[in-house]
């Protein structure tokens, strides 16, 4: 038997999630694997529960039980404990985490991550962390931090380790745009009532205008670039906001949401003037050839697998010397903290299985 601790930093809509699913499947892999998973540790941004393992009950006895605590406080616990195989899984947004990847490390955890910040920050940071990987002998896995639980991180990192020659990555990268903008291609409403609804349902930011600014994506498509070796820095990216001037900048989220309408004729104006039988998509494409990588909005054909598109499906065509006429085409949910809780879950088990 092999015991794998968990330190979980985050328990929101991601995070809490996760931690129910990590218990619905630990007697049936502790059975069919040997792999004992445990969490000791569970944290937001300010408490943590520390414990010998959580169970079922875990948002009670955090409630009840949890302290103030810093990351040293984490590394100290799993020194005290002696806590062998320890993973820090990062299901936050927080910079701050990110800024204690490199100690963690240091100390002994691999890391799992669906926040993609890490692997956004300048090329210098990115080449320092897999050197603090290499020296302590220690995995960073993030297949959640382009697609959701959709394979494409690790797809395009085998292509590129095996020697294939990517050329062009190209698709909607988004959940939430994929939904705003496979629904207005189909209905007859207002693009603000499209993207309410898509906020209530939680399939994007709380700031809407995180998704429509372009930057989620932009992020997205410099993680596969990197995995392509591509030295590229996130502002070095064509980024075109779907985000008006007067609807940025120094605007309150209220006053955003007040004033939402005004984009209905924006929109409706692009799905007017387009050809009848396309429809618009937000992509992010990569060309190696020409050494691009670029967001926008755009018109694609109804009978193209982009132009087909339904709810929050994401879709990546992958061209390269194998796939040169016809693209590996990898399609799936690409938002939903279900979905995204399962992808790191996923992390989770191939890096414990891995620590047998």
């Amino acid at each position: 038997m092999t015991t794998v601790n968990l330190a979980i930093f985050g328990i929101g809509n991601v995070g809490s999630i996760l931690i129910d699913q990590v218990q619905d499947i630990k007697q049936r892999l502790l059975d069919e694997q040997g792999l004992d998973l445990r969490i000791p540790v569970i944290t937001n941004s300010a408490l943590a529960y520390f414990t010998d393992d959580t169970n079922k009950n875990w948002q009670t006895d955090f409630k009840k039980s949890s302290v103030n605590y810093d990351i040293l406080d984490v590394i100290k616990y799993f020194k005290s404990q002696q806590l062998k195989n320890a993973i820090a899984v990062d299901v936050t947004a927080s910079k701050t985490l990110v800024d204690n990847y490199e100690l963690l490390i240091e100390k002994g955890f691999h890391i799992i991550s669906a926040n993609k910040i890490a692997n956004t920050l300048s090329q210098d940071y990115y080449n320092r962390l897999r050197r603090a990987l290499k020296e302590k002998g220690k995995r960073y896995l993030y297949e959640t931090n382009v697609g959701a639980g959709l394979p494409i991180v690790e797809t395009v990192k085998n292509l590129y380790q095996s020697g294939e020659n990517v050329t062009k990555i190209r698709g909607v990268f988004s959940g939430s745009l994929s939904y705003i903008f496979n629904t207005f291609s189909e209905a007859e409403k207002p693009f603000n009532d499209i993207l309410n609804t898509a906020l209530l349902d939680g399939l994007t930011e709380p700031d809407p205008r995180d998704d429509l600014s372009g930057k989620d994506v932009a992020r997205k498509l410099l993680i596969l670039a990197r995995e392509l070796g591509i030295k590229h820095e996130l502002n070095e990216i064509k980024v075109a906001s779907l985000v008006p001037e007067e609807l940025g900048g120094e605007t309150t989220l209220e006053q955003f949401k007040e004033r939402s309408y005004e984009l209905n004729s924006i929109f409706e104006n692009k799905k007017k003037s387009q050809s009848p039988d396309t429809v618009l998509r937000y992509i992010g494409e990569l060309d190696d050839l020409n050494k691009t990588l670029e967001v926008r909005l755009t018109s694609v054909p109804k009978s193209s697998p982009l132009g087909q598109l339904k709810g929050t499906d994401n879709l990546f065509e992958i061209y390269s010397e194998s796939y040169d006429k016809q693209p590996l085409v990898i399609q799936g949910a690409g938002a939903g903290k279900s979905v995204t809780a399962r992808g790191v879950l996923s992390d989770i088990i191939k890096l414990a299985q891995s620590l047998k």
